[in-house]
């Protein structure tokens, strides 16, 4: 491979990845729009930006919260790590960061949806945490720097010879464990739009949709190893523009 199908396999693969976080965060978004709970990854910054509209902390937005929440985890992989960390590893700062910001551009675009009963709330629930599966199922299939939250999961894996997977749940449990204890200091109750029955089922379901999704994958794959023709195509775009302002010129 030359150094432009390189660099143009790099971006076509994130594009694909800014895709995926899309779909990731808008899933994320209608979870918390249900008010019957949020999912894990967005529980404690919900927390805090509920509580920074009281003053009680900096008045941040949910994404906000999510890029700080994600930088605190990358910091600690670097804590945990020290001297064997790897550098490429900072890319999930960028990661994080779109990540977030993300999540304030989908709270923006569903800015109308309001749940006025439990069939809407259990409807549009569903929905978040279907699309947050097959996002995350996309994610993966990028193949790129993992998020904040995999990566803390990762390197306690390593550091502890502990299963990756047993290690995400208590990770996810501690996140959870931090939502509850923000509500009572914040709130000084439990927050149930906050940590709910929606919250336990993204739990369980989410997984069982990435687990779902991910064996019909293939054609994703295709689309991922599509480079050539995008190169092409691209060009062929260039030539064409030049071509018709040359013959405007005429």
């Amino acid at each position: 491979m030359t150094t432009k199908e390189k660099i143009i396999s790099f971006v076509w693969q994130h594009l694909l990845l800014l895709v995926s976080l899309y779909m990731m965060t808008l899933g994320v978004v209608l979870c918390v729009k249900s008010c019957l709970g949020s999912s894990v990854i967005s529980s404690l910054p919900f927390v805090f930006s509920l509580a920074g509209a009281t003053g009680a902390v900096p008045a941040w937005t949910i994404g906000g919260y999510t890029i700080a929440m994600n930088f605190v985890l990358v910091f600690c992989q670097i804590i945990i790590l020290r001297k064997r960390f790897d550098p490429m590893q900072l890319f999930q700062l960028a990661i994080g960061f779109v990540f977030g910001w993300l999540i304030d551009v989908n709270m923006f675009l569903t800015s109308g949806i309001e749940c006025s009963g439990l069939l809407s709330q259990s409807l549009v629930q569903l929905a978040g945490c279907t699309v947050m599966g097959i996002g995350i199922a996309f994610e993966v299939r990028c193949g790129s720097v993992t998020m904040p939250s995999e990566g803390i999961s990762i390197v306690i894996s390593q550091v502890t010879h502990r299963p990756f997977a047993k290690v995400k749940i208590a990770v996810d449990t501690t996140l959870v464990c931090l939502a509850v204890a923000g509500c009572y200091i914040f709130f000084g109750s439990w927050q149930w739009n906050v940590i709910g029955i929606g919250t336990i089922f993204a739990m369980i379901y989410v997984g069982l949709v990435v687990r779902f999704v991910s064996p019909h994958l293939g054609w994703f794959d295709r689309l991922l190893a599509y480079i050539p023709g995008f190169r092409r195509y691209l060009f062929g775009l260039a030539r064409l523009v030049y071509r018709f302002g040359d013959s405007s010129k005429r």
